[in-house]
């Protein structure tokens, strides 16, 4: 367990998953502090995630999408909850949104770090072939691009993938 906003809570476990063309796990490595706000999500059951419940502590599957071979490639630690994605307010963005406005924000973000990289990708395929992560939200509604992961699939992943947790 660990402390924040002066509640104790469970940490939990989120999949995020990024196109590497637009936002790669090089990327978020290469970042100041190898830190990034996720920024630009546009589904409102994933926005209510990131607004709602994804919190500072919390670890995230990093999952590189929309290629030959989707794959969890490896994991980030949540240091910011959620705050409005400014990004909807900026009418040059690719992200603006005119419904969400600084008084009234309809879109939400989080910040994440870099907290290391598999030895290996644990491919989609994969994911679908192993018993222990057929329940799994990806498996079920991979669409969504924000999906919490139970402690036990957490673990099985990070397994496959060849690390041990490195987030404190």
């Amino acid at each position: 367990m660990f402390r924040g906003n002066d509640v104790t809570r469970e940490r939990k476990y989120w999949l995020f998953k990024s196109e590497p063309s637009c936002f790669s796990l090089d990327d978020l490595e290469k970042r100041p502090e190898q830190t990034e706000q996720w920024d630009g999500v546009r589904n409102f059951q994933a926005r209510t995630f990131l607004r709602d419940e994804v919190k500072p502590g919390d670890g995230v599957l990093f999952y590189h999408s929309n290629i030959p071979r989707p794959a969890v490639v490896g994991i980030a630690k949540v240091v910011r909850g959620g705050y409005p994605d400014w990004t909807a307010f900026d009418p040059e963005s690719e992200h603006f949104d005119p419904r969400s406005t600084p008084d009234s924000p309809v879109w939400y973000m989080v910040d994440v770090r870099f907290a290391g990289r598999f030895r290996r990708e644990v491919s989609l395929e994969e994911i679908k072939g192993h018993p222990a992560l057929s329940g799994m939200e990806l498996v079920r509604q991979s669409r969504l691009s924000i999906q919490p992961v139970s402690k036990s699939e957490w673990d099985v992943i990070l397994e496959l993938g060849g690390v041990e947790e490195p987030i404190e």
